[in-house]
């Protein structure tokens, strides 16, 4: 099992909705925020993926809502990557309160994408393993 990745972010005034709580989209930015600060710590930058040629997309997103947050509060995003057979990766996140409530799930199936060709690459754990320092921390 990978090391347990987790950023924690604070809660700003302009991410919240005319209801005073987070606003969806909001969670999307968390996620990719902890998604990215996971990539950094084990070791891969923009720079040496672009380098490579190759970069991460997004191919779905969702996410499941189970408390509110408003201004103030923190959160703690994790990052758990899942791989599987294919050019697809998935990445579980689930964001949660200081004191362990269960704020959030995000859910994320992404890919590498050749940016010449456009077009995903077959093996994508083989290409985070053989840029990352830390691939540990990618479940690699």
């Amino acid at each position: 099992m990978p090391d347990d990745f987790r950023v924690r972010i604070g809660v700003r005034t302009y991410e919240l909705d005319a209801q005073g709580h987070v606003n969806g989209a909001v969670y999307l930015q968390y996620g990719e925020h902890a998604r990215w600060e996971c990539l950094q710590a084990a070791g891969i930058t923009q720079a040496k993926l672009h380098a490579r040629g190759v970069a991460p997309v997004r191919i779905e997103e969702t996410v499941r809502y189970h408390h509110e947050l408003r201004a103030g509060d923190e959160v703690d995003v994790s990052c758990t990557f899942v791989w599987g057979e294919g050019k697809a990766f998935r990445v579980q996140q689930d964001v949660r309160r200081e004191d362990g409530t269960l704020v959030a799930e995000v859910a994320n199936v992404g890919g590498v994408l050749d940016l010449t060709t456009r077009r995903l690459v077959k093996d994508p754990g083989e290409q985070f393993r053989s840029l990352a320092s830390a691939p540990h921390l990618l479940g690699l």
